[in-house]
């Protein structure tokens, strides 16, 4: 008997009306790409310590803040190794990086410490008002309050205003401001730029991340100043959205 050839397109024994479709491949990357973002979220950044610091200089700071100068990093290794702490990276983003000599434990476990204590406050919105012609020691004093308040986890809104012959050369007040931002750059970032209003120049900073913070004005802090009292919380609502 002849056979009959299977028509075109079918193959013998298998029934044309439930073809087998291969299941298409899970992307994993995409997938775990997903999950990741799901779940929160932005990655912590890495904390450079001893020989991961890339920077050839560095400012060095001791555990309680004191400032040691700018040195070159192979030295500041040095003299950590010689006192038996570690070198931590602790502003990056500042020329040049400031780094602390602590142990790595210790600083870690201090971090995290006061990030808890600050999930628990609430953030103020602090008040510093400022002029053209603000002398030396007054705005040394300033800046340690303000780098009292970022540390507290506040803002801080500046306020300079301009009095009779200043409304001539208002370019002053932004140079004031610009000051400040340079001065705070280790303790805070800016929240809204400066800007001109009428006669008053406002600005506002926030806080960097508790393990970036790292005061410069230490030494002009008052022994009884209160972060918290309400004398310096600001009075309106200028400069919040």
């Amino acid at each position: 008997m002849d056979r009959v050839p299977p028509r075109c397109g079918r193959t013998p024994g298998l029934n044309p009306t439930h073809t087998q479709v291969a299941a298409p491949q899970k992307n994993n990357t995409t997938a775990n790409n997903r999950n990741q973002r799901d779940k929160g979220g932005k990655k912590e950044p890495q904390i450079r310590v001893n020989d991961r610091i890339r920077a050839p200089k560095v400012r060095v700071v001791t555990a309680k803040g004191d400032q040691l100068g700018v040195m070159a990093t192979r030295d500041a290794l040095a003299k950590a190794k010689e006192i038996g702490l570690d070198l931590v990276e602790v502003a990056p983003n500042a020329d040049p990086p400031v780094c602390r000599l602590i142990d790595y434990g210790k600083f870690k476990y201090m971090q995290a410490k006061l990030q808890k204590n600050n999930k628990s406050k609430v953030t103020k919105m602090k008040e510093i008002k400022l002029r053209v012609g603000t002398d030396v020691n007054d705005y040394n004093v300033k800046m340690a309050r303000t780098e009292q308040f970022l540390d507290h986890g506040h803002k801080v809104r500046f306020q300079l205003r301009f009095r009779n012959r200043e409304n001539a050369h208002r370019e002053l007040g932004l140079d004031v401001m610009a000051k400040v931002v340079e001065d705070m750059k280790t303790m805070g970032q800016v929240d809204q730029a400066a800007k001109l209003a009428g006669n008053t120049v406002t600005m506002v900073l926030a806080p960097l991340p508790a393990n970036q913070r790292v005061k410069k004005f230490k030494k002009y802090e008052e022994a009884d100043f209160d972060t918290e009292s309400d004398e310096f919380d600001a009075t309106d609502d200028l400069g919040e959205e």
